[in-house]
């Protein structure tokens, strides 16, 4: 029993630990996120991505970039565009962009893995959304389009609808900011709850081997079976925990420590666009032969990019090796460092964002009606509550725990 409570002990720790360690990137990520989304607006967006041209997918994939990172708000702000007449190969690159090419998710990858992991996470989200055009293109599927799209006759509002040279001189614009930071973290704190309290557990609880048996790509004499095998198994791990892309990042940084090839550990950050609530979310909004359509198109595109990477960084010396990185995996540690400077500069630019946010006449914007509609009709956002309400009582009673021992 005491070795068991001395596990738990450990698990909390290092839960915290790597939270700790992120901190500073995720308020810096969703800083500059609020920032874009408020001086760049949908309507805007809209406007420019009516087809399937290259134009288009540049543009659907730049607006994506300096969109939010979390995987409900890109799907719900992806219906709004498909439904306002944007093509839907620009509406899948907006999608793809805005959960693997924000700015946020990369900071959050240098912390737990490595550069070549961010290089790969961006040149990967890149090639997934020329692999998911290809596709579309051959696979043609214009009826279930048409079947799909509907009519949304929503107008930009007058904020949105101001210069931005008046925008960046308005303090309502501002308090935006403020509002939408904070509402940022509301639709992702679950996920990171979860995914932390899960990376502490697992990296005290589950051995090395497990690893190993479950993802044979690690091994020197794998071949290219065992890469392509580790591609298809990475989204099934991840869709077992079926956490957002933030979430999934220490998950991520497990996989890399414990031997896991680069290919599976790609493929493991790519699909959270194919995790349970993301297909359910997206039978609601499009139907479920165009939302099982579009689960496929984007598996057959993650595992195709992640082998192509892996040969890739292979053949310019630059992969990554997991096996030697795992001799520096770390524990738990809360020393006084950068980290600590890092987090205590981010964490005063949160207090003056939420002083700012307190400030305002309380009026809820439109994202906050989004993400409300978005949890009010789907029993698994509560589940994912409960969840996240029990991590959160697990890592505390853990660090209670190493207190009193």
């Amino acid at each position: 029993m005491a070795e068991l409570l001395d596990l738990w002990s450990r698990a909390a720790l290092t839960s915290l630990s790597f939270f700790w360690s992120a901190l500073w990137a995720f308020v810096l990520g969703y800083a500059v996120s609020s920032l874009i989304q408020v001086f760049v607006t949908r309507s805007r967006m809209q406007r420019a991505m009516g087809d399937a041209g290259p134009r288009s997918v540049a543009l659907g994939t730049l607006f994506g970039f300096i969109s939010s990172s979390c995987s409900f708000a890109a799907l719900s702000t992806t219906r709004s565009l498909f439904r306002k007449g944007a093509g839907l190969v620009p509406s899948l690159a907006f999608l793809l962009a805005s959960t693997n090419l924000v700015i946020e998710l990369g900071f959050v990858i240098a912390v737990f893995l490595s550069w070549e992991f961010v290089v790969g996470e961006y040149l990967g989200g890149l090639l997934l959304i020329l692999v998911t055009w290809a596709l579309v293109r051959l696979t043609r599927p214009a009826r279930l389009v048409e079947q799909a799209r509907g009519e949304d006759p929503d107008e930009a509002s007058e904020e949105e609808s101001r210069p931005l040279s008046r925008r960046l001189r308005s303090k309502a614009a501002w308090r935006d900011v403020a509002r939408r930071y904070f509402m940022e973290w509301d639709m992702v704190v679950k996920d990171v709850t979860i995914g932390f309290a899960a990376a502490g557990a697992i990296a005290v609880f589950v051995p090395r081997s497990f690893f190993q048996a479950l993802f044979p790509g690690g091994a020197e004499d794998a071949g290219f079976g065992g890469v392509l095998l580790d591609a298809l198994i990475g989204p099934v791990a991840a869709f077992c925990p079926f956490i957002g892309s933030m979430g999934n990042v220490p998950l991520a940084g497990l996989l890399y420590h414990n031997g896991v090839s680069f290919a599976g550990v790609m493929a493991f950050l790519f699909s959270d666009l194919v995790v349970l609530p993301v297909l359910r979310i997206q039978i609601g909004y499009n139907g479920w032969r165009l939302a099982l359509y579009i689960g496929a198109i984007f598996l057959a595109a993650l595992v195709t990019v992640s082998v192509t990477l892996h040969y890739l960084f292979d053949a310019f010396g630059a992969l990554p090796d997991g096996v030697a990185a795992s001799s520096g995996e770390r524990g738990p540690s809360f020393a006084i460092d950068h980290t600590f400077y890092l987090n205590l500069a981010f964490g005063a630019l949160t207090a003056g964002l939420w002083w700012l946010r307190r400030t305002g006449d309380g009026a809820v914007d439109e994202c906050e009606d989004e993400g409300d509609e978005r949890s009010s009709g789907l029993s698994l956002d509560r589940v994912l509550v409960a969840i996240a309400w029990i991590a959160a009582g697990w890592v505390s009673i853990g660090a209670l725990l190493s207190l009193v021992r």
